[in-house]
């Protein structure tokens, strides 16, 4: 005994009892544990001789049928007869979880049996009622081939069936996200049309349920009808009141009838009426939609163009901005060139006036060497009085020329400056109002593309649906249709079997009149018979009482001749010698 992970994924536990002679405590055990087990996946019992102890494998196949949970059964060599088959058959009607009958996964088998024709049938049975059953081999158990082959078909189809509806399964698992997605984005905004579907689906069931109320009013009256004309088959003699019955049956039918086709008319013609509103309603929608984004389009257009336009503003601005910034260096460097000139111009006065200092000086120095010498001290002082007060008077015109200079070039600075700045800032703040227009309009433009998109969804999504409506209209259209020419070709024929039945009944009712006047022929016939018969019969009594007569007077003579008889036999015995020895005793 081991345990063995025999199924392909890891996930899946075995057990292994190959060649373990197993009996009936064993079977038995086996039961219980797969009664209580439920993580069993695989389970290989081969060479152990199980079908040997009838009452153990019963035991096993009952626990088989409670078990849920096993996958993979391997019974080869095991001496299972037909009647063990047929416990298996029972246990696998009952098992729905169990998908081989073998050794591994991916192959099956019970073969090396002794099941037969009869255990064959019983498992090709079970197999009607167990759909989960993938693979199951019967070799060498004396089973037919074709019972082999219905086998083979039948755990093919369950192969079949279990990918079908794996893939269903897949297919609804996903198209149920994609629901449930859809549903969760789309649920606010369709309310009011998933109001009116839900309306009309209701008026779509309450018309389905009226009509199907209608045809089971007429199925009951059908069947009525069928009642009523078996009891007239079955009551000939009754064929006078079945027959108004019956054209009763019909008139009440032919009403019925054609209160259905007009209640189907009605409903046809409402049922038309409520999807050309429909239709009017979406193309009212879809052109409403299309308008919304032809305008949304157009003011996107209008936007881009402004933002276009605001830009090349904005770019003009920027070139000018950058001009004046140059303007401003260019200015700037001017003036501080001016500055330099003017700061050479008064270094070049300074050096003059110094360089004439120093040359009056030496002329006065020289002079006053000149004067001690000639002693002319009056006339010089006045010159030199003059030289420095000319000296004086053009320092300080020089000084105040290079002040005002100074001054005038740091207004003409200060003003282009200021006004530079003025400049600069109105072309940063129209920058600035530029950047944000175009800033508010490129939010407008996705604004506009959001919605436009948003439009175009819900557009997509209400042209689906009302498509999705018109299918599920046509859908039910063609079933009301399909079914109103079923009942109509139902009536028809009831119609027809009512024509036929009083077709029939007309002919019966001829031969019945063709009866009496034969009864009535007949019956005169035998009147006439009668009287016959009846002057015989008083003639056959009046010659019976003759006879009657006779016979009692022959019936007289006899007796009168059997005692004469008698009493001479009598005398006759009393005078032989027997008489007397008679006598005697």
């Amino acid at each position: 005994m081991a345990a063995w992970d025999g199924a392909p994924s890891t996930d899946h536990l075995g057990l292994l009892f190959q060649g373990n002679n197993l009996r009936t405590l064993g079977a038995e055990a086996l039961g219980k544990l797969l009664r209580q087990n439920k993580s069993i996946r695989s389970l290989i019992l081969e060479w152990n001789s199980l079908g040997a102890w009838e009452e153990g494998f019963s035991f096993f196949c009952q626990g088989l049928g409670a078990n849920n949970s096993l996958q993979q059964l391997d019974l080869r060599n095991n001496q299972i007869n037909h009647q063990g088959a047929g416990e298996l058959a029972m246990a696998l009607k009952q098992n729905a979880s169990l998908q081989e009958l073998g050794k591994f996964a991916f192959c099956t088998d019970l073969r090396w049996n002794n099941i037969g024709l009869l255990g064959g049938r019983a498992l090709l049975n079970c197999l009607h009622s167990n759909k989960t059953l993938k693979r199951l081999e019967l070799a060498g158990n004396n089973v037919p081939s074709d019972i082999l082959k219905a086998v083979e078909q039948a755990v093919d189809h369950n192969q079949d069936r279990q990918t079908i509806l794996s893939e269903t399964q897949n297919r609804t698992y996903i198209l149920s996200k994609e629901v449930l997605s859809l549903k969760d984005e789309k649920n606010k905004q369709f309310l009011d049309l998933m109001d009116t579907i839900d309306k009309q689906r209701e008026e779509i069931a309450r018309s389905s349920r009226m009509s199907a109320a209608r045809v089971s009013q007429l199925q009951e009256a059908l069947d009525e009808q069928h009642s009523i004309m078996n009891s007239l088959k079955a009551k000939l003699q009754m064929t006078e009141a079945a027959l108004a019955l019956s054209e009763q049956k019909v008139h009440n039918l032919g009403e019925l009838l054609n209160a259905t086709k007009q209640e189907q008319t009605s409903m046809a013609e409402h049922h038309f009426t409520e999807l050309q509103q429909q239709r009017q309603e979406g193309a009212d929608r879809e052109g409403k939609l299309l308008r919304d984004l032809s305008a949304a389009s157009e003011k996107n257009l209008l936007l881009r163009n402004q933002v276009d336009e605001l830009e090349k503003k904005c770019k003009v601005q920027q070139d000018q901005l950058f001009q004046v910034k140059q303007d401003l260096t260019n200015t700037t460097a001017e003036l501080k060139l001016r500055a330099v000139q003017a700061e050479e111009r008064l270094e070049m006065e300074k050096r003059r006036f110094k360089q004439s200092l120093e040359d009056m000086e030496s002329l006065r120095v020289k002079e006053v060497s000149t004067g001690f010498l000639q002693h002319p001290a009056v006339g010089l002082s006045l010159e030199l009085s003059q030289v420095k007060a000319a000296a004086l008077s053009e320092r300080g015109q020089a000084e105040e020329e290079l002040i005002k200079v100074r001054n005038q070039a740091r207004l003409e600075e200060q003003q282009r400056l200021e006004h530079l700045e003025e400049k600069l800032r109105l072309m940063t703040e129209s920058r600035d109002e530029a950047q944000n227009c175009c800033f508010k309009q490129k939010q407008m433009v996705a604004e506009a593309q959001a919605k436009a998109s948003q439009l175009s969804l819900q557009a997509d999504g209400l042209r689906r649906r009302l498509e999705e409506l018109q299918q599920d209209l046509n859908s039910k259209d063609e079933e009301k249709v399909m079914e109103v020419n079923k009942v109509k070709v139902e009536l028809q024929e009831q119609i027809g079997h009512l024509q036929a039945e009083r077709a029939a009944q007309d002919g019966l009712r001829e031969k019945i009149a063709a009866l009496e006047r034969q009864l009535k022929a007949l019956s005169s016939n035998h009147r006439e018979a009668l009287l016959d018969k009846e002057g015989e019969i008083s003639m056959l009594l009046e010659k019976l009482r003759v006879k009657e007569a006779n016979i009692s007077r022959m019936r007289e003579e006899e007796a009168q001749r059997a005692s004469f008889l008698q009493n001479a036999i009598m005398a006759y015995v009393q005078g032989s010698p027997l008489g007397t020895h008679s006598s005697r005793k």
